[in-house]
């Protein structure tokens, strides 16, 4: 009897966050106006795929805009909580992490409440300020990258990049230089898996380490993208057909 009553009394891991479903209805009532109920954009900008909502950590940046404003665009401040300014941005984060990993956002999801930017905008971008030509190609391996993908995959793998893995070289004693893909790494061990797939790891204190990350160009200018910036590359992006 007294297993069973444990076994009742165990949290249900697939429940839903309140937080979230407060957020909604928070969001619904102060925000969606402007931003859509389902926070995809109306006369407000998305912020489904927002850079901003993307760098937030626990409504320290989505609660800025909500107690601030942004007059200039014709937002007014919000007179919210810190309670429900965090629900709201639990509820925009569900969101993101939605539009990200479920497959029935890409069908649902219109491109003209994507395509919003300035596609000569973005081009320019691409080829001056953001630097992007120095590692890509709209005639090589972005060539017709407007068909290969969905519009909301393919503002996804803008942002958020992968299939790349980190590359660790090591520098032995003896000069010897050995390299793979980064599989750990602590304070005590590193350790990768090399070309023929074999795992190695070694002693940090034994070894010289140096760490090659393909997509820190990526990670270094999603924190200077704007807003403007993300919605113009992508219409750029979106002509490459």
């Amino acid at each position: 009897m007294l297993g069973a009553g444990n076994s009742r009394a165990r949290p249900q891991s697939d429940a839903p966050d309140p937080a979230v479903e407060r957020g909604r209805k928070n969001f619904e009532q102060s925000c969606g106006f402007c931003h859509g109920p389902d926070a995809t954009g109306a006369r407000g900008p998305d912020l489904v795929r927002s850079p901003l909502v993307a760098h937030d950590v626990k409504g320290d940046k989505i609660g800025e805009v909500i107690r601030l404003g942004r007059p200039d665009k014709g937002m007014p401040p919000m007179v919210l909580t810190d309670p429900q300014v965090l629900d709201i941005a639990a509820y925009l984060h569900a969101r993101a992490a939605q539009a990200l990993n479920s497959g029935d956002v890409p069908s649902k999801y219109p491109l003209e409440k994507l395509l919003t930017g300035n596609s000569e905008a973005g081009k320019a971008f691409f080829h001056g300020a953001g630097g992007c030509k120095s590692c890509h190609s709209p005639t090589g391996d972005l060539a017709a990258i407007g068909t290969k993908y969905s519009p909301v995959d393919l503002q996804s793998r803008m942002l958020y990049p992968g299939g790349k893995h980190t590359i660790v070289v090591l520098t032995l004693p003896s000069g010897k230089q050995v390299n793979g893909s980064l599989a750990h790494a602590d304070d005590f061990v590193i350790a990768f898996r090399d070309a023929s797939g074999w795992y190695r790891s070694f002693s940090r204190d034994q070894v010289k380490v140096e760490l090659q990350d393909p997509l820190a160009a990526h990670r270094d200018l999603l924190d200077k993208l704007t807003q403007a910036d993300v919605h113009n590359l992508f219409a750029y992006l979106e002509t490459l057909k």
